[in-house]
């Protein structure tokens, strides 16, 4: 969705948001937004574990008001505003027609409809080894794979409210169910992202984001749900969400609303703690608002990666834009970013968000119809959007080894009489840095029709599935698909075009809307089989619109790249190795992989004891073995089975009855600063804690004696007591009175 550009009833307004207020500087009213290159660090404001999605409370999917349907003013990107083009004739239009071969349908699925009577639908999906689930505008539904037929999906749960998912959380997730929603399948953990805004006080603040992650890959079990606040102020419009092996990724269009009128905030970009959001841990957020980097920055998109082969160790995340020489940038060119994270550390010191290069493209024409929202016809029907102004859903990644690929597209004017056609890129990196391999503009000469809000895809054995939806004057919109193989002529979809489903209506409401985004995904249990997922409809009518979920094959392929095969690394934090513990003692460990830690199994003396999720932290009742000395090990697991088990370390319990440890502490006054000096004996660990008034002031080591620094001055008293680290063993109380 564009900022206001959910279609509904006129007593509900969407738009959406996310993240906090200091992603951007101060705004006053309508001023221009100034921002900081300095990120801004979010914490979730509620967190939880969801029942089992099939035992929550349902929401049916129902119209937000009977019989009105509303629409907000569409607002443009930035220098989006129909300036002439000098780029008439697209530079990229494929010389090569299309081969004899056409992709082969192997199923259509009638999807979601209009069940809450909005618009636009953005329709999306993912799909997974066992399951399909799909999500529009404002609902959503999981489709169970056929075991002796996977192409075969049958609905098994919903259409359901978008916020069903969050039925029992509270606050606006659970409350408000305003759109613009993601889905993704995270292939390498075998998880579910589920992702929509929520805007309870628009056109006001706060704006905040809703995200889910199942607990497993079951997308009918029970989520990880998060709740964070966007900004008091700054609405997020679009955000698109990627997967990377050390985040979850977003963009988004940020707006400063006043009223019904929104003036441009700047690009957004933020990166989501993914390993905490697999184990439901305090998943930290870091974004940047980019205005005073560039306020015409926007409509970017965040990587997205498929296959199991995992990028470079450490390689930041890229982020991709295109830019219309026409909009202030010279030449045609696509903008390639990184975003790198260090989630351990000052959040605000690790992590950069950086432009890498500008890649030269050839030639094309943005401007569709001076960018108006009616532009592209339909039989019978009103012309509709065709958002034009940026790239359209995914930026797909994959790492074939030898080299690296980014694939994306957007919509264009063939020839300089707003015909749509789609421009498509595959970028490479084969150790040098990212480079425009292949380059194509879709628009087959044989016909007048548009093709447009594509979306692409490469499967493990380098073919691309590019879909789209198609119409003219004379054509109803359909849903098509069409693609290359690995090692055809390049810069041409070579295979031909396939219908997953021909329009017999068209869209009669006045406000244009289409999209705003679709999805083409490949099948994780092959890697070789495309599904998509758009909009059509049926018969012509104000918008009574549907979808189809349909899966193509380009030929036989389907040899699963590389696995993870990278073990994690773990190693036991505390208790201190050597040390003599009794007691309850919180045994910890510190485990990282580079996809992630799914859990942490603890070994005394070779027996396990305890299996944990994040935070790998176990209470070790150590009466319930001999004093003496003890072996502890930690063996962490990732998703893929691999496994580390930590060097051994060897602890001595001892549950006899303890010496008490005797603590004394004398008051004094230094230029009025009050401190006290504590001394003790008798303490056996090798750390202890000062405790002041109930709460520890301080961690230090176990050598009998310790300064306090009060930060008062004047009089008053403090009571103090000393505590063996990780174990329940304490001193008397002392009194330091001023």
């Amino acid at each position: 969705m564009n900022t206001g550009r959910i279609i509904r009833t006129a007593a509900v307004v969407v738009a959406m948001a996310f993240v906090g207020n200091a992603l951007l500087g101060p705004v006053t009213g309508m001023a221009q937004v100034q921002s900081s290159r300095q990120p801004t660090v979010m914490q979730p404001n509620r967190t939880d574990v969801s029942q089992p999605v099939r035992d929550l409370p349902v929401r049916p999917s129902r119209p937000v008001i009977l019989g009105s349907i509303f629409e907000r003013p569409f607002k443009l990107l930035p220098n989006r505003r129909g300036s002439p083009e000098t780029d008439v004739f697209d530079g990229a239009v494929q010389s090569v027609g299309p081969g004899v071969g056409t992709p082969t349908v192997l199923n259509g699925t009638e999807g979601i409809g209009n069940a809450n009577g909005v618009l636009p639908p953005d329709p999306n999906g993912a799909i997974g080894p066992n399951h399909y689930v799909q999500i529009v505008n404002l609902s959503y539904a999981v489709y169970a794979r056929d075991p002796a037929d996977p192409q075969h999906l049958t609905k098994v749960y919903g259409p359901v409210d978008n916020s069903t998912l969050w039925s029992g959380f509270g606050g606006p997730c659970e409350n408000n169910n305003d759109g613009d929603p993601i889905v993704l399948y995270d292939q390498l953990a075998d998880r579910w992202l589920l992702s929509q805004f929520a805007l309870p006080n628009f056109p006001s603040g706060p704006f905040y984001v809703c995200i889910a992650v199942s607990q497993t890959g079951d997308p009918l079990g029970a989520y990880y749900r998060y709740e964070y606040t966007y900004s008091q102020s700054i609405l997020n419009d679009y955000p698109k969400f990627g997967v990377w092996p050390d985040g979850y990724y977003m963009t988004a269009n940020q707006f400063q609303c006043v009223f019904i009128f929104c003036s441009w905030a700047g690009q957004g970009v933020v990166a989501f703690e993914r390993e905490q959001m697999l184990q439901g841990g305090p998943a930290r957020g870091v974004g940047f608002s980019l205005y005073s980097m560039d306020p015409n920055l926007g409509g970017m998109l965040p990587v997205d990666l498929d296959g199991q082969q995992v990028p470079p160790v450490g390689m930041p995340a890229p982020f991709v834009q295109v830019d219309d020489d026409d909009w202030g940038y010279s030449p045609d060119q696509l903008q390639l970013w990184e975003f790198h994270v260090t989630w351990k550390g000052d959040l605000r010191k690790t992590s950069t968000f950086r432009h890498v290069a500008n890649l030269p493209t050839a030639a094309f024409n943005s401007n569709m119809c001076g960018y108006v929202r009616n532009c592209i016809p339909m039989k019978d029907g009103t012309p509709v959007d065709a958002i034009s102004d940026r790239l359209m859903f995914r930026l797909q990644y994959r790492n074939f080894g030898a080299h690296q690929t980014l694939v994306v597209n957007h919509t264009v004017d063939v020839d300089g009489t707003d015909r749509a056609g789609i421009r498509w890129y595959e970028l490479r990196n084969a150790g040098g840095g990212w480079s425009t391999y292949q380059q194509g503009t879709y628009a087959p000469a044989t016909d007048s029709d548009h093709r447009w809000m594509g979306s692409i895809a490469m499967n493990g054995a380098g073919d691309l599935a590019l879909g789209y939806s198609r119409s003219s004057a004379t054509t109803y919109p359909s849903v098509a698909v069409t693609g290359r193989l690995d090692g055809d002529s390049a810069g041409a979809m070579t295979q031909g075009e396939s219908t997953l489903v021909a329009g017999s209506g068209s869209q009669t409401h006045s406000s244009g809307r289409w999209g705003d985004y679709s999805a083409m995904t490949v099948d994780p249990r092959d890697d070789c089989t495309f599904w998509y997922t758009q909009e059509y409809y049926a018969t012509t009518s104000v918008a009574s619109w549907q979808t189809i979920i349909g899966s193509v094959k380009l030929r036989d392929c389907g040899v699963l790249p590389p696995t993870d095969t990278e073990s994690p690394t773990v190693s036991i934090a505390a208790p201190a190795g050597n040390s003599t513990v009794s007691g309850t003692v919180l045994v910890a460990a510190d485990a990282t992989d580079n996809v992630g830690v799914t859990s942490v199994e603890f070994y005394v003396d070779g027996s396990p004891e305890a299996t944990v999720g994040f935070p790998y932290q176990w209470s070790w009742d150590t009466t319930q073995v001999a004093d003496g000395p003890h072996g502890l090990e930690a063996k962490a697991y990732d998703a893929a089975g691999n496994s580390a088990t930590s060097d051994p370390m060897s602890v001595g319990v001892d549950n006899s009855t303890p010496a008490a440890i005797t603590l004394s502490v004398s008051a004094y006054k230094v230029r009025g600063q009050q401190k006290a000096d504590l001394t003790w004996s008798r303490a056996t660990s090798s750390e202890v804690n000062v405790y002041r008034g109930g709460a520890v002031v301080a961690t230090t080591a176990n050598d009998g004696a310790y300064t306090d620094n009060i930060d008062q001055r004047g009089g008053g008293s403090y009571t103090y007591k000393i505590c063996e680290a990780g174990t329940s063993t304490c001193s008397n109380d002392a009194v330091a009175s001023f």
